[in-house]
């Protein structure tokens, strides 16, 4: 499933960066609304906050109800319910979700699920401890929220997401909040604040839906009450049994081997966008590369052919050309050695050596499957289910710790049982040598993406990866990267002579 997958990630190392004079203004406008909110202590005793209410529409005469739900680390629940009309939109440290128009529950994805990750992370913050957090803050400057003015402040998150916050410059409470939440431009409006077990509540809100405005009067504010994680999972009619995963994840592998070499015959376009962040979350560099590739041995090998729309030249296009065939030939002469080793141990009546490769049997065995569902995505019927670190197993290699510290979701074709998306994230910190060599940070995520090609082949489509690490105890780097895939041919490799000719189609 992951084979071949790869972070494509350039190192940006921070090192002696002064911190700009607008970033310690934000920070400290930040700081104020901690102590007038009930002050860092109050905050980081806040595990779980349950907000209910009574909800109108804007001119319109009926009420309905407002739930709202979060619980550290990152379980989140939002609900209007006014009428016919029904907003649901929760993320359960897995995978986001939402109800659709017809009221069934459906798993969100690419940005959309982002947002909803991004609005899960800051609201479990209570904006306390930024850095720690990975959110970068910056000062926009004034700013006016219903006749009065305001503080204006950007957060950025380690994926990208910008929420913008509006503080009472006498008060230091929060005013207002904008964002991108699933999909949909949100703005919401506090007022009347009041405290509860020390830490101040709005009684007031005005949430600005895309067109929709919805007037919320707070009847009941709860702190560290009990929420139980069911609140933040999809709804049990929307599940569905889950399969025999040994027998599906076998089946799984099965065909993912059969893939690996279908996927010789094939050569693609791939162009790959990456983005480096400096330590305020601003860009610092974006660079775009197509490359041509092929498989050889399952594994992808590229030649790039432009970079930021430029044309390599004839000298640069040659040196790909023959790193291309070089790896090619050592591949060859790795896959010969271990053919060999493999014989002598089989005569030997040794087993295989186990390369531990990132596969399905790793996450078999090193994770829990939760929350099946049955959904349509990109016009196929497919299951969907929740995958985290199985508490009970105890990881025995650096693969198996790596991959324990995963949470996120998966997409199943029912019909070809292969990968059609997966989606996950670091629920913490993955240290390797101790964090010595590289420490990749929580909150680093990516997504995987195929399709069934050519009536014949499962190939990836899309990839993207938001990565946080720091290397060598001091050298830290954050880049998003984005890699589409198209224009799959069929092909050959040949390392003897030329490096592929095109198939007959």
């Amino acid at each position: 499933m992951l084979r071949g997958f790869r972070l494509g990630i350039l190192c940006v190392f921070f090192a002696g960066i002064a911190v700009p004079a607008r970033a310690q203004e934000a920070a400290k406008i930040i700081n104020d609304y901690v102590k007038a909110a009930g002050g860092s202590r109050a905050l980081s005793r806040l595990q779980t906050l349950a907000i209910e209410g009574t909800v109108t529409g804007l001119g319109e005469g009926n009420s309905g109800t407002y739930t709202f739900d979060t619980k550290l680390p990152n379980r989140y629940y939002s609900e209007v319910i006014l009428g016919s009309k029904r907003i649901i939109e929760a993320y359960n440290g897995k995978s986001a979700w939402r109800e659709d128009a017809s009221g069934s529950p459906v798993t969100m994805f690419s940005q959309d699920s982002m947002e909803m990750q991004a609005e899960a992370q800051i609201a479990n913050s209570r904006l306390l401890n930024l850095k720690k957090n990975k959110l970068a803050v910056a000062l926009l400057g004034h700013a006016q929220v219903s006749g009065q003015d305001v503080l204006q402040v950007e957060l950025t998150t380690a994926t990208g997401v910008k929420h913008e916050f509006f503080f009472d410059p006498k008060t230091h409470l929060l005013v207002k909040e904008s964002a991108p939440t699933g999909g949909v431009n949100e703005e919401i409006l506090y007022s009347n604040y009041r405290p509860e077990s020390g830490v101040q509540v709005a009684r007031k809100i005005e949430l600005h839906r895309g067109s929709e405005t919805y007037a919320i009067d707070v009847t009941s504010a709860r702190v560290n009450g009990s929420i139980g994680e069911r609140v933040f999972d999809l709804p049990l009619k929307s599940q569905v049994k889950l399969p025999d995963l040994k027998a599906l994840f076998k089946e799984l592998d099965d065909n993912q081997k059969a893939i690996d070499k279908l996927k010789e015959d094939y050569a693609g376009t791939r162009i790959e966008e990456e983005t480096e962040f400096d330590s305020d979350g601003k860009v610092k560099k974006h660079t775009v590369t197509e490359s041509t590739f092929f498989y050889f041995d399952g594994e992808e090998i590229s030649q790039v052919s432009k970079k930021d729309g430029k044309a390599l030249s004839e000298a640069e296009q040659k040196k790909e050309t023959d790193n291309a065939q070089k790896r090619v030939e050592e591949m060859q002469k790795q896959h010969a050695k271990k053919e060999a080793e493999d014989e002598k141990a089989k005569q030997e009546g040794k087993p295989e050596k186990d390369e531990d490769a990132v596969g399905i049997e790793m996450f078999l065995r090193t994770c829990e499957f939760v929350n099946p569902r049955r959904e349509r995505f990109r016009g196929q019927d497919v299951l969907v289910f929740d995958f985290e670190a199985n508490p009970e197993y105890k990881p025995r290699n650096l693969e198996e710790r790596i991959v324990h510290q995963l949470a996120g979701a998966i997409w199943i074709d029912e019909k070809a049982h292969d990968v059609a998306r997966l989606e996950g994230y670091f629920v913490g910190d993955a240290r390797i040598a101790g964090g010595l060599l590289a420490n990749i940070q929580k909150g680093t995520g990516f997504v995987f993406e195929q399709e069934f090609i050519n009536n014949e082949v499962w190939l990836p489509t899309y990839e993207e990866a938001h990565v946080g690490a720091r290397v060598l105890l001091v050298k830290g780097f954050r880049v998003n990267d984005v890699t589409r895939y198209s224009d799959y041919k069929k092909f050959h490799v040949d390392a003897t002579s030329t490096i592929g000719s095109p198939k007959p189609q």
